[in-house]
């Protein structure tokens, strides 16, 4: 594919970062209007500030790798491929949601898109990942697992069981930390007095870096080594990627950790505004085409809100659906 302008990546590259990126910072605020008019109730965690992660490293693995993450999970669908209707209608608890509307915000699944979920309970995700890739591997296969997961988590006990395991049985798992500075309200500086969280893999030998996590480039070529490194046989690789969320850790949160020069200090590094930039100065697309993205893009996250607000609750039978498998179990009865 063509490049211009003395750049590593393609326009048609930039376009559709752009265009990924601002549909989960789009979604993600229409989340947060939704939840505050109470459309929907439970958890609800924003992804906006960290959308470069999400689109750096999918653009830069393939269809058939596979994706776990936490309960911040609503950008991984998206970036995906994912039409957000049915995100926002999990969110809602419609029938019609991603996960049958039996998951809510902190558990988006989608088996075609290898979208292995959101899961909620901090740091489960850790060597849930590294068994996917154990599968992977014994399978024979060349596909990575992708392990998400936020700073907060790196302190759970079962990640230093699974450092192990996965550099002794060379897996292809990479552990991606989303660190965004904060676990809930308690920054990285209150928790450890190693800062530099790549750090973290050198007990185990694991090749480790820290990654810009507001330079959609930055990511992609991180993951894009990684990556490489894992297809190799040559095992797991971890990333800090450095990022940070301009809301709350929930929609619940007063952010009075931080202080407002802090949040406009990380404003001015917006991902999305970078590639915009990119885009304009090397007259990717001109202004009416860019305004033909963002207009496409309220016209879905319209849609997904319509699409939800339609859609019907789940039979009351459901409760007794996806819990146990009959066939798989005969010993279970009703």
């Amino acid at each position: 594919m063509a490049k211009s302008g003395g750049s590593k990546f393609s326009k048609a590259q930039y376009l559709k970062w752009y265009e990924s990126m601002l549909l989960m910072r789009k979604f993600e605020e229409k989340c947060g209007q939704l939840y505050i008019q109470q459309k929907f109730g439970g958890f609800c965690h924003l992804y906006i500030g960290q959308e470069a992660v999400v689109a750096g490293t999918i653009s830069a693995c393939t269809k058939d790798d596979k994706h776990i993450t936490a309960y911040r999970d609503h950008a991984h669908p998206l970036g995906l491929g994912m039409h957000p209707k049915f995100v926002m209608a999990e969110l809602y608890g419609k029938a019609t949601g991603c996960s049958k509307g039996k998951g809510g915000s902190m558990h988006m699944f989608d088996k075609e898109l290898n979208m292995m979920g959101g899961h909620g309970i901090v740091g489960a995700q850790i060597p849930m990942g590294a068994g996917i890739a154990f599968a992977e591997k014994y399978k024979g296969t060349k596909n990575v697992a992708f392990c998400s997961f936020g700073d907060g988590a790196a302190r759970q006990g079962a990640l230093h069981e699974t450092f192990n395991m996965a550099m002794t049985w060379k897996l292809p798992v990479i552990f991606i930390i989303e660190n965004n500075n904060y676990a809930m309200g308690t920054s990285v500086q209150r928790t450890t007095n190693v800062t530099d969280l790549s750090k973290m893999g050198d007990s185990y030998e694991m090749p480790s870096e820290s990654v810009d996590g507001m330079t959609v480039e930055a990511v992609h070529e991180a993951i894009a080594r990684a990556c490489d490194h894992a297809r190799k046989g040559n095992g797991p690789t971890l990333l800090d990627i450095r990022t940070y969320r301009y809301k709350g850790h929930s929609m619940s949160d007063p952010q009075k950790y931080r202080t407002k020069e802090e949040v406009k200090n990380w404003q001015n590094q917006d991902p999305i505004d970078k590639v915009l930039d990119t885009i304009i100065k090397n007259k990717y697309a001109t202004e009416k085409q860019i305004e033909a993205i963002q207009d496409r893009v309220k016209a879905l996250v319209d849609e997904s809100v319509e699409f939800a607000e339609n859609s019907p609750l789940p039979d009351p039978s459901e409760l007794y659906k996806d819990v146990y498998m009959q066939e798989d179990y005969p010993y279970v009865t009703e």
